[in-house]
């Protein structure tokens, strides 16, 4: 019975001694794994949104070495009764509001600041459309109806195979993918676990075998679609497209700070929602837009690619273009257009009106109904308001 005992004892010394050692070889990914599923609790979502680098592994992108790119300050628009109330009820950190390229509006909420570094989430889509642009623009994608699996052979087999570039820069790959946030098993949540563990995002794309529709039949939502674009990017160029990004958008922009980008486990940046950047440079990205791909002293993005890209290009008519949201009415309301971020992320660009509208959020309601419209809604009446 001691023999039993001892040898129990040493068994279960064995064992704690097994999951010490596991624990601490494992540490990082389990505290990322903790990290992921606190990420959005109403006690942290703030603090977490501007400390992302904290949180998920991140490499710092080089700004550049040239001056920062002027905002000057216009006629301030003060906040009305209706806009303070949609700031509260929509958990709004920041908004930064430009009219003919002058700050007009400039506030930060819930204790964030100016300097804070604000997670992109999908907005970073558009950011990489502005880069696909300049890759075809220098010719190396001639054809945005070639097969993606031309440039990215690993595709083969997968979902993506038999499917263009231009049915995945329209989010109408058909691929099957559950985009719910709330939902644990979505595929949406298995990224995201990909992305804290240290796994390859590339390999996740490429295990993707189910087809929803067929390909360029209809706009569905699938944020893997744009990791594709970024695999495009690579097969194109030979490049890493986070060193494009940086030295063709970033560090020509002239922002105020060096942006950062989440990663996977390999180092691939999480290019379809891990850029972090301060509002005031969400709103420079979004004038450069409106001056049709041209700022700080220079052509950045090609300005045929900024037509094309913000005006409505899903083939069953939704409102998207290249990565841009294009709302279906926006012929009636000045040709506006945003990049849209879960959590109420956004950079609303309003042409006729010469405005651009860059707000970041901690909204944990952003997924209820009516919400998107609501938004929208405020973003156009601001537009119109008489300065």
């Amino acid at each position: 019975m001691r023999r039993m005992m001892r040898i129990g004892a040493r068994v279960l010394l064995a064992v704690v001694v097994i999951a010490i050692a596991v624990g601490i070889w494992k540490r990082e990914e389990i505290t990322r794994l903790i990290a992921v599923n606190g990420l959005f609790s109403e006690q942290r979502i703030v603090q977490n949104f501007s400390h992302m680098d904290r949180l998920f592994r991140s490499r710092v992108l080089d700004r550049g070495t040239g001056p920062v790119s002027p905002l000057p300050a216009g006629v301030a628009e003060p906040i009305g009764p209706v806009e303070r109330d949609w700031i509260t009820r929509r958990a709004v950190t920041s908004i930064v509001m430009l009219r003919a390229g002058e700050i007009v509006q400039e506030d930060y909420f819930l204790g964030t600041g100016a300097e804070d570094l604000r997670i992109s989430w999908s907005m970073a889509k558009s950011v990489l459309s502005a880069l696909f642009g300049t890759v075809v623009a220098e010719g190396r994608i001639p054809d945005l109806d070639a097969q993606v699996t031309q440039y990215v052979p690993a595709l083969k087999g997968s979902a993506y195979d038999g499917t263009t570039i231009r049915d995945v820069l329209t989010m109408s790959s058909g691929v099957a993918f559950n985009e719910d946030y709330m939902d644990f098993g979505s595929d949406i949540n298995r990224m995201g676990r990909v992305l804290a563990l240290g796994g390859s995002m590339d390999a996740f794309a490429a295990s993707l075998k189910t087809r929803a529709t067929r390909p360029g039949s209809h706009m569905h939502y699938v944020s893997i679609d744009t990791h594709v674009l970024g695999m495009v990017i690579h097969g194109a160029t030979g490049r890493d497209p986070v060193e494009l990004m940086q030295e063709r958008i970033i560090a020509p922009m002239g922002l105020e700070a060096s942006p950062v980008m989440l990663t996977d486990g390999e180092g691939t940046g999480f290019v379809l929602g891990g850029l972090n950047l301060r509002t005031r440079d969400y709103a420079r990205i979004g004038q450069m837009f409106l001056q049709k791909g041209f700022w700080n002293g220079r052509q950045i993005v090609p300005a045929d690619w900024v037509a094309a890209s913000t005006a409505h290009q899903a083939a069953d008519g939704a409102g998207y273009g290249f990565q841009w949201w294009v709302p279906v009415d926006n012929a009636d309301h000045g040709g506006d257009y945003m990049a849209r971020g879960i959590y109420g992320q956004y950079i609303y660009v309003n042409p006729a009106a010469g405005v651009v509208i860059a707000v970041n959020s901690a909204d944990r309601g952003f997924d209820a109904e009516g919400v998107n419209e609501e938004n929208l809604a405020m973003f156009r009446a601001l537009a119109q308001a008489a300065p």
